[in-house]
């Protein structure tokens, strides 16, 4: 009877959990999210101090008391150290404290928190069409086109999605409005309220990002298409259906999910102008009436939560790519 006889690890290799690549994975993920979450307070904190001037006299005019004008710099600790600050800060956004509006008096983190749901609506909303939009599309003029075939089509979609996606969202949300609000009627012109509200602005949003993505489907689709196990499942003469939906489409959806936690974050972005045209109650407008009424703490509070946002989407594609495709976060590690 042989024996086995187990070999020791190479020296410098890790064993156990403590080696294992997803460990390993998610520790690098993780740390890389602490540190670009530092470097964003840490510039929302720096904004306010490079404003010229003195920013609590910006805030209240010109003409109010000396008083006045001290007695909010106190509050606001404006008149410590800058190293001090920057410490009593990091300590209040660690405990969800945004500091005080300057004009409301109301803390900047209940001012976000009654608008942020309407702005996170409208982004998902319009992330949620863009994609049930751009993957059949893109799908269906990859299989469409491919091989060659089809070159009118292709160059009409080509063109079409260029054409789409350099429309700046605010410039379709004044076409739209104009067409469909004040034309024709279809669509209130402004505010939140039922369904009909979110029509204009969920398109506004999402026509670009899903003319982007479904150029990314195609492209991806088309590579794949073109791989051997796609071949070997049509020498099979397996069902197109399921060559397409369960052998291709899976295969190309990588870089599409990439793409698409990029879209998802500029969509988040994109809101500022959109909801200012359809004066959406959400953070775009805040943060538009914020920067004219000068109160930078809900300025720098909302920036603040903008970058926590598009930091934890990154995190979010990271992971979901990682589960989705194991191999290449066992080849990282």
């Amino acid at each position: 009877m042989s024996t086995v006889v187990a070999r020791p690890a190479p020296p410098g290799v890790p064993t156990g959990v403590l080696g294992s690549p997803w460990l390993s994975f998610f520790v690098r993920r993780l740390g890389r999210f602490v540190v670009s979450l530092w470097v964003v307070v840490s510039a929302a904190f720096v904004m306010i101090h490079l404003i010229p001037g003195d920013p609590v006299r910006s805030a209240l005019g010109m003409t109010a008391p000396v008083e006045a004008v001290n007695a909010r710099r106190q509050a606001l600790g404006l008149d410590d150290g800058l190293l001090t600050q920057y410490w009593h800060y990091l300590r209040s956004v660690c405990g969800g404290d945004f500091g005080t509006s300057m004009l409301s008096n109301l803390p900047v983190s209940q001012q976000i928190g009654d608008r942020l749901p309407a702005t996170a609506q409208l982004a998902l909303a319009a992330f949620a069409v863009a994609m049930l939009v751009a993957v059949p599309v893109g799908v269906v003029m990859a299989v469409l086109t491919r091989a060659g075939r089809r070159r009118g089509g292709e160059l009409a979609f080509t063109s079409t999605s260029v054409l789409l996606a350099a429309i700046p969202e605010f410039l379709l949300a004044v076409g739209l409005v104009y067409v469909f609000s004040v034309h024709l009627g279809w669509f209130p012109v402004a505010g939140r309220g039922g369904f009909d509200s979110y029509v204009l602005p969920v398109l506004a949003l999402s026509v670009g990002p899903a003319a982007v993505l479904a150029r990314i489907v195609r492209v991806e689709m088309l590579a794949v298409l073109g791989d051997d196990f796609v071949r070997t499942a049509r020498a099979k003469r397996l069902p197109a259906r399921r060559i397409y939906a369960r052998h291709a489409l899976p295969n190309a959806l990588t870089a599409t999910l990439t793409m698409g936690g990029l879209v998802l974050t500029g969509l988040v972005a994109g809101t500022v102008l959109v909801e200012n045209v359809f004066a959406w109650p959400g953070l775009g407008s805040t943060i538009v009436q914020s920067i004219q009424q000068k109160d930078y703490p809900v300025v720098q509070g909302i920036v603040l939560v903008y970058g926590i946002g598009v930091l934890t989407v990154n995190l979010l594609v990271d992971v979901l790519l990682a589960v989705l495709d194991p191999r290449s976060t066992i080849r990282e590690a």
